[in-house]
């Protein structure tokens, strides 16, 4: 029958699919990432190793005044997280056969990222400054964002941390074949290298007193690979999709 549909064109579809939304998962992981970096990089610590007058401390109950600007670039960043586990789901389509064990793994740490990161910034924007105009300062330093050494800046770390683990993982998804596939195995590899080498550096010079040094140093790194990535990735899933059936 002519108007008969074949189960190879209903796969053939599914896969298209999968890496059309994987393209625009790419396209919009780097949009989002460079406009929150921006954001972030515009945005001066007021607190912490890199801050350089007018520093807030401890106990940090005088933050209201901070309220929405320096918490504008959370709300793009759970945005970006969610994009970013769409992203590694259609990484893990797009994975041969052989690869998958490897994609879905890396997409496991994704899911753990995620999930760490999307609690925290929703924590801080809808948790901390309410507590603190209500005066509900009880627990606030130990919470809040601007506490080098506090429980935001932990969770950033792991989930930024599991990030780059992520990314690590699905680099053998990205055989080497040709010279974009081998430029993505390598930056997610060398990220992660590096990620590992400064953890272990800022540890050894700074040990409990690291505060938020190494924070800074895994988000930038990471949001430097979401960008580069982020348009590779647009260009692997483009010629995917005008790959033959």
């Amino acid at each position: 029958m002519k108007n008969q549909v074949t189960s190879s064109e209903i796969v053939n579809s599914v896969t298209n699919n999968a890496n059309l939304l994987g393209f625009y998962a790419a396209i919009l992981t780097t949009v989002i990432t460079v406009v929150t970096f921006g954001i972030a990089i515009f945005t001066p610590p007021i607190s912490g190793a890199f801050c350089v007058g007018s520093c807030i401390e401890y106990p940090f109950t005088n933050i209201v005044s901070r309220f929405p600007r320096d918490y504008v670039w959370m709300y793009l960043a759970i945005l970006l997280t969610l994009i970013y586990v769409v992203l590694m789901v259609c990484i893990h389509r797009y994975a041969s056969k052989e690869k998958k064990i490897f994609s879905q793994i890396g997409l496991s740490f994704a899911l753990i990222s995620a999930t760490i990161l999307i609690i925290n910034y929703f924590i801080q924007i809808s948790v901390i400054q309410p507590s603190l105009v209500n005066g509900e300062t009880d627990g606030i330093a130990i919470l809040t964002a601007y506490n080098p050494h506090g429980i935001f800046i932990a969770l950033e770390e792991i989930g930024y941390l599991m990030m780059s683990v992520s990314f690590f993982c699905v680099a053998p998804v990205f055989s080497g074949t040709n010279r974009l596939e081998s430029a993505i195995r390598w930056i997610f590899v060398i990220s992660f290298i590096l990620i590992i080498i400064s953890l272990i550096i800022l540890s050894f010079f700074y040990g409990i007193n690291r505060e938020d040094r190494f924070e800074v140093v895994v988000i930038t790194i990471n949001w430097i690979v979401l960008i580069v990535s982020g348009i590779l990735l647009s260009v692997v899933f483009k010629r995917a999709m005008k790959m033959p059936s």
